[in-house]
């Protein structure tokens, strides 16, 4: 099996929340996002620590826009792992900063590829 060099980190949402847990990321990058199967419909947006966890910042591409990836249930999406270059932990959220989709129903786990930055 051809794993090229990837590692799936599972970011959970709990039942009526839209943030997950903080997933560390280390001296790996986000590569893609693996989509469970029931997803109460939003796309996802970020937060983000360069400091190991302690500090969480909302993710921003340098025009000022909140960075966000077009998500629905059961979906690969693939991502260009320079935009998540140097960040050490992260958030998964549902929906943006100011307006979350909490997921209802059970808990969303949402499955990271990370791989390491130097490959």
């Amino acid at each position: 099996m051809l794993t090229l060099g990837l590692e799936y980190k599972g970011a959970t949402i709990l039942n009526g929340a839209s943030l997950s847990d903080f997933v560390a990321l280390g001296a790996k990058s986000l590569v893609g996002i693996e989509m469970p199967a029931a997803w109460t419909a939003a796309n996802l947006t970020f937060q983000v620590s360069t400091d190991g966890g302690t500090t969480f910042n909302n993710l921003y591409d340098a025009s000022g826009n909140e960075y966000t990836v077009t998500a629905a249930a059961s979906r690969y999406i693939y991502l260009d792992r320079n935009v998540f270059f140097g960040i050490n932990a992260i958030k998964v959220r549902s929906g943006t900063s100011s307006a979350a989709v909490n997921q209802s129903g059970a808990d969303r786990v949402v499955r990271l590829a990370v791989r390491p930055m130097s490959s």
